[in-house]
């Protein structure tokens, strides 16, 4: 019997080789990633400010390689919209006017919508973050830019809507707030100014500021 000689043996196909099948990372832990990231993103921001944060520190407090974070955002600055969506525009307060309850007036809506949420405020990182925005949104127009249209321009087109409601239901008597819905959060923004920037010493209470332009704006006597 004569032996092969080596040359006749076939060669070995790359396709008969067993395939390896590299398992990604599960869903559920990609989610988990993801979100140690933005919660040390906002733990970061908060203590540091947008300008003294960096993806390495980010990192570093998730507990992350750097290069995984650039996986889930692609800079600084998709970090800060990711946190803004989580600590404000996902926070639960929901002022679509589509959302009022039959027959409820607008004034009885906003205070059960957004009266102890704002009463909340210093308590949770809106605050803060809305600060943030102020003191280097100048520097970095990004911040601004994002704060103004996740935040505020759907917020003010709600507000604007429920003024509307309200003016043609006769609960307004004219159309001040329709014309300028920026008047509804005003004292809001007066708070969070007052609170950080201009009397530290003295704050005041950002909610009770809110209830009583709710009070001005429906002609309520005090």
């Amino acid at each position: 019997m004569q032996k092969s000689s080596p040359s006749a043996v076939a060669p070995i196909s790359r396709n008969d080789t067993p395939a390896i099948r590299r398992r990604g990372a599960s869903p559920e832990k990609t989610a988990t990633t993801r979100q140690s990231i933005v919660d040390a993103a906002l733990a970061e921001f908060l203590e540091k400010g947008f300008a003294n944060t960096t993806i390495e520190t980010v990192a570093k407090r998730a507990g992350v390689a750097k290069g995984l974070i650039y996986r889930y955002f692609v800079a600084k600055e998709a970090l800060f919209t990711a946190v803004v969506q989580q600590e404000i525009v996902n926070a639960h307060i929901d002022v679509d006017d589509a959302k009022r309850k039959p027959g409820e007036k607008v004034e009885d809506f906003l205070r059960r919508t957004l009266v102890v949420s704002i009463y909340a405020i210093e308590k949770k990182s809106r605050a803060d973050i809305a600060r943030m925005v102020i003191a280097e949104g100048a520097r970095f127009p990004a911040l601004a830019e994002i704060y103004r249209r996740d935040v505020i321009d759907p917020l003010m087109q709600k507000v604007k809507r429920l003024a509307t409601a309200a003016r043609q239901s006769g609960e307004l008597t004219d159309d001040r707030l329709v014309k300028n819905p920026h008047l509804l959060l005003a004292p809001i923004w007066a708070g969070i100014v007052i609170n950080k920037f201009l009397d530290r010493a003295h704050p005041v209470n950002i909610g009770e500021l809110f209830e009583s332009q709710l009070d001005v704006i429906f002609a309520k006597a005090a």
